[in-house]
């Protein structure tokens, strides 16, 4: 039998523009209103909150090969205290090609990690974006 995720963070009414006019520094809110635009236009959904501090777009089911399986969202992002957190689906050895003309990063399992958004080529960030997206559509999860 399958395993039910049980995610602390879902969806919530939360304003999503509140939440990016409370980010305390002014170039970090910038840059999460640009990425904002950004996922909107590649995923053609609202943005929405996710738990206390993550912006998300869309809504998939996902289904690990382990059986796991829940409800997140297609793409997302968060402002952290040292970086602009991007959550993005597939992990991103996938995305090497697009990686590697990027611009300054670091990436966890399935996070992006970026201090400025201008470290990073914005056109090659939303073709990853887009990437990302077509993986979540597909159910390409990797846990």
């Amino acid at each position: 039998m399958a395993k039910k995720a049980t995610n602390k963070t879902v969806e919530n009414k939360g304003s999503v523009a509140g939440f990016i006019k409370s980010v305390p520094d002014e170039g970090r809110r910038k840059d999460c209103e640009t990425v904002a635009a950004m996922m909107e236009a590649v995923t053609k959904d609202k943005p929405a909150m996710w738990g206390s501090s993550i912006v998300g777009f869309g809504k998939q089911r996902y289904k690990y090969a382990t059986g796991r399986e829940g409800e997140w969202f297609k793409a997302g992002f968060s402002p952290r205290k040292d970086n602009l957190t991007l959550y993005l689906v597939g992990g991103f050895e996938q995305y090497k090609d697009l990686m590697e003309k990027l611009g300054k990063h670091t990436t966890g399992k399935s996070c992006l990690y970026i201090k400025r958004l201008e470290d990073v080529d914005q056109k090659v960030l939303k073709q990853l974006i887009a990437r990302s997206v077509k993986s979540a559509e597909s159910g390409d999860w990797s846990d």
